[in-house]
């Protein structure tokens, strides 16, 4: 069964008209548009279409005064187990992140037909992309975008997700709720993420994403982790100040081979504006070898708010501050209207058929359908309070769930960056044993260049006749032996501060490992809670189904034979009104 979208009403095959207007039904643009998704969301109109899925905006049965986008995945790929692996890990992988500057996914499952869909917010803007086709975007704005963008990168290589197809037109700018200024950033399109909780997400040799954002090592290896994101993170950065690319090509190939051995462009070169400070961040996003890269996103966003607060740009709120842009409001308790229309109607009915026939006076068949109408508009009444009541513990679950991922995702955060300070330290002592390394290395070999001289004048004396020349060479020996000394003990005193920190780094991302485990077992029992109500939502719902599939049936029986007679004009209004 689908629903007027105008009314609200229910129909079947035999039902061709519309309670509002009388309007015919085969008018309707998609035959989707009127269909309530989960029972729950009704889909009223398309605001976005693409060839694995379709875009609808959605009002909610209990929460009306609310907008949602419904993604449906295109029928067609319902059978192709890759595809539909990639529309639910989208799902998953958002749904889990829970960070305002990533789009929330509120429920995603399958429609009785077996069309997997998604339930996310719905937001008021544009995408990355249109306004990066308008021109470069001015420093002090990009900057605030970028700041956010690494934010919510950072919460999801925290929980081990990986984007892998960061883009501009995956990433969506919308104000800021409450305010007339300011950017909200909303990442979208995990589809392609790799999660390090779900071996199912990737097969082995498999290359997916936009070349002209993939790093050099998604190119030549399948090993490629969170740094991939940054270097993709760069390029986006590049194009947002410049609105052109760091490499251009004429094919896929060619973008491969740039990424791979052609540095970037200088964006100064470009964009002299652009401040050196974040002329070398980009830099260094875009270095080929993802050890030269910040250490995480985390990094990422200390030095771009170190940039901003450099030339006098503003620092968007914290997250946590700052709530999605569109999150919802409690579910709404039953309405009284709701539930007992079908029985206002069912009033209605038996008034016009006493003013047509007279009081009681309609023909035995007719006045059997409308007990049948008054039967089931009860039925109707109770399930629909029901349904509505079960709805509202599935609002309540939602909601504590995502209270519950918003929680440990700020836990989350205190300690990604408290780690990702740690990796920067690490990174340091790593750079110091290096060097300490090199500096004794290079003493080594200047005792054994003394060694020869030494062993040179110990030939020529043949310890019978003292020269001046092997004195000195037995003293540059000495100094430089007293320099390798302190050269072998800098490096043994890095060793050791280098194993402290990894010791640390160890200890955090132990940590971090346990508060994604804990995520982890609050999204399955989460989840177990609301497939529980949401079965007994279903069931609720298929039984109003098959009765308002009765009553719409009865119901256009009972009021066609009388639509030409004018005295019952006023009751057809109330009708429609009710």
């Amino acid at each position: 069964m689908k629903s007027c979208p105008k009314c609200g009403e229910r129909y079947g095959d035999d039902r061709q008209f519309c309670f509002v207007d009388g309007s015919t039904l085969e008018t309707l643009k998609d035959a989707r548009l009127g269909t309530a998704i989960a029972g729950r969301y009704v889909l009223q109109d398309v605001i976005g279409e693409g060839g694995m899925a379709t875009v609808y905006r959605a009002r909610h049965k209990v929460n009306v005064d609310q907008s949602y986008a419904v993604k449906l995945m295109n029928p067609l790929l319902a059978r192709d187990p890759i595809v539909r692996e990639r529309f639910r890990r989208e799902a998953k992988s958002a749904k889990k992140i829970a960070h305002p500057n990533i789009i929330e996914i509120f429920e995603e499952g399958d429609t009785g037909d077996g069309t997997a869909y998604m339930v996310m917010e719905h937001l008021d803007g544009a995408s990355l992309a249109d306004i990066v086709s308008k021109g470069p975007i001015p420093v002090k704005r990009a900057v605030g975008l970028m700041i956010q963008m690494a934010r919510g990168i950072a919460r999801a290589h925290d929980l081990g997700v990986i984007h892998r197809d960061l883009k501009p037109e995956n990433i969506f700018v919308c104000k800021r709720e409450g305010s007339d200024e300011g950017d909200l950033v909303k990442l979208l399109d995990f589809g392609i993420a790799l999660s390090k909780q779900d071996s199912r997400l990737t097969g082995t040799g498999e290359l997916f994403g936009t070349p002209q954002y993939m790093a050099p090592e998604r190119i030549t290896s399948t090993d490629a982790g969170a740094p991939s994101d940054l270097y993709a993170l760069g390029v986006i950065f590049f194009e947002m100040l410049t609105a052109r690319l760091p490499f251009d090509a004429p094919d896929v190939a060619t973008f491969f081979v740039r990424h791979i051995k052609d540095p970037p462009l200088p964006i100064r070169s470009i964009h002299p504006a652009t401040p050196e400070s974040l002329a070398d961040l980009i830099e260094r996003l875009l270095a080929k070898d993802p050890k030269n890269r910040p250490v995480d996103a985390h990094k990422v966003v200390a030095d771009l708010v170190d940039v901003a607060r450099e030339f006098g740009a503003g620092v968007p709120p914290e997250p946590v501050l700052h709530p999605a842009a569109s999150s919802r409001p409690a579910a709404l308790p039953p309405s009284e209207k709701g539930t007992r229309r079908w029985m206002r109607r069912a009033d209605v009915f038996r008034e016009m058929l006493d003013r047509a026939y007279g009081p009681s006076q309609a023909p035995n068949d007719i006045a059997t359908r409308l007990g049948r109408v008054e039967e089931l508009a009860k039925r109707v009444a109770e399930l629909t309070g029901r349904s509505v009541t079960e709805q509202a513990k599935l609002e309540q679950i939602g909601k504590r769930g995502r209270e519950d991922r918003l929680r440990l995702g700020n836990a989350v955060d205190a300690l990604g960056a408290d780690a990702s300070r740690a990796r920067e330290e690490l990174r340091s002592a790593e750079e110091k044993l290096q060097s300490g390394r090199k500096r004794q290395e290079t003493a080594r070999k200047q005792f054994l260049e003394c060694h020869k001289t030494i062993t040179y004048w110990e030939g020529r004396s043949g310890f019978a006749e003292p020269y001046e020349d092997l004195m000195n060479a037995y003293r540059d020996a000495a100094d430089v032996i007293e320099g390798w000394i302190a050269a072998r003990k800098q490096e043994r005193d890095a060793e050791r501060v280098l194993e402290s920190h990894q010791q640390t780094v160890r200890d955090l991302e132990f940590q971090l490992m346990k508060l994604r485990e804990s995520l982890a077992m609050h999204e399955l029992d989460t989840e177990a809670e609301r497939e529980a109500v949401q079965g007994l939502v279903s069931q609720i719902t298929q039984e109003i189904d098959e009765a308002e599939e009765e009553l719409v049936s009865l119901a256009a029986s009972l009021v066609e034979p009388l639509r030409e007679r004018p005295e019952l004009s006023t009751l057809f209004r109330r009708l429609e009104a009710a």
